[in-house]
């Protein structure tokens, strides 16, 4: 199957006395479905990945492929900074029928351009689906050069980069020297139409969370030739920077529950939001009319 174009979900993964809701999981799925998200990346920064088990990841990729059942695609997050373990996550992803693997590049341990360039390549020889690269520099404290993209997008299996660097310019390099069959797609929200115009081919996005149809609307509207989408695309800007008013997914996974969506908790190292900030994500969400009156 070929991976998607348009707007995929860094979706949230609820939970409820520190456990894993798959009940709240099951409704968030099926609602994405319902807005016409093309693609939910289980398990991702997002998804809170740090402090996820491997037993509770492989859990969600086995869930979440059985809840969807083919109607939107199913990426699963397996990157980790432990080769070995990533192609472990990586093959039970494929074993239970995920569409595609999203890879970070590994945090902490700080791997030169070659390490990456191995790293990768090292787990696309051991699966048969699609694999999107995943470069964020902030948090990982490496950056993936477009060069090193490039030479990975020759590798059987890697087709696509979800590029969140922040640096236009070296996305429009990416896009330049890989192949037009290869996917960029914007890893910022903010980032997005800019992106798009560019080359790229869709998001994985955190707004999606809270305003799945709207997203998915916009980024399908200007793939199809609607240039007059950039307004309105560029009306979200104060609904995505919200999102970041603390630590992602802890304002997204607020918003969610201030919807009625789910439960708003987080785990440990992260905490629920601070009164102050609460007080202006409900005044943008308000502005936005993504919920009732909340004051």
């Amino acid at each position: 199957m070929a991976l998607f174009k348009g707007s995929g979900v860094a979706i949230v993964t609820p939970f409820r006395n520190n456990q894993v809701d798959y009940e709240a999981y099951r409704d968030l799925i099926e609602w994405h479905i319902q807005e016409k998200t093309d693609a939910i990346i289980v398990s991702g920064t997002t998804g809170e990945s740090a402090t996820l088990s491997d037993d509770e990841k492989k859990a969600l990729y086995k869930f979440s492929v059985e809840v969807a059942r083919g109607r939107t695609q199913i990426i699963c997050g397996t990157g980790t900074n432990n080769t070995a373990q990533s192609i472990e996550l990586s093959k039970y992803a494929e074993s239970v029928g995920a569409d595609g693997l999203l890879l970070i590049t590994p945090y902490y341990n700080k791997p030169t351009q070659r390490g990456l360039y191995s790293h990768f390549k090292a787990i696309a020889d051991v699966v048969s689906i699609p694999i999107i690269l995943y470069n964020v520099p902030s948090r990982t404290g490496v950056n993936m050069l477009p060069e090193t993209v490039a030479m990975l997008s020759l590798v059987q299996h890697i087709e696509a980069i979800k590029e969140a660097s922040g640096d236009i310019s070296q996305i429009a390099k990416v896009i330049e020297l890989c192949s037009k069959d290869f996917i960029t797609y914007s890893g910022n929200d903010d980032q997005t139409m800019p992106i798009l115009a560019l080359g790229g081919q869709g998001v994985i996005s955190v707004t999606a969370n809270i305003i799945p149809g709207i997203i998915h609307d916009q980024v399908m509207a200007y793939l199809n030739g609607d240039s007059s989408v950039v307004e309105k695309a560029l009306r979200l800007r104060e609904l995505h920077q919200v999102m970041f008013i603390e630590s992602n997914p802890v304002p997204a996974k607020k918003a969610l529950s201030l919807m009625g969506k789910m439960n708003d908790d987080v785990r440990l190292p992260l905490v629920g939001m601070e009164e102050a900030h609460v007080k202006t994500l409900k005044a943008v969400l308000n502005k936005y009319k993504v919920l009732g009156d909340l004051s």
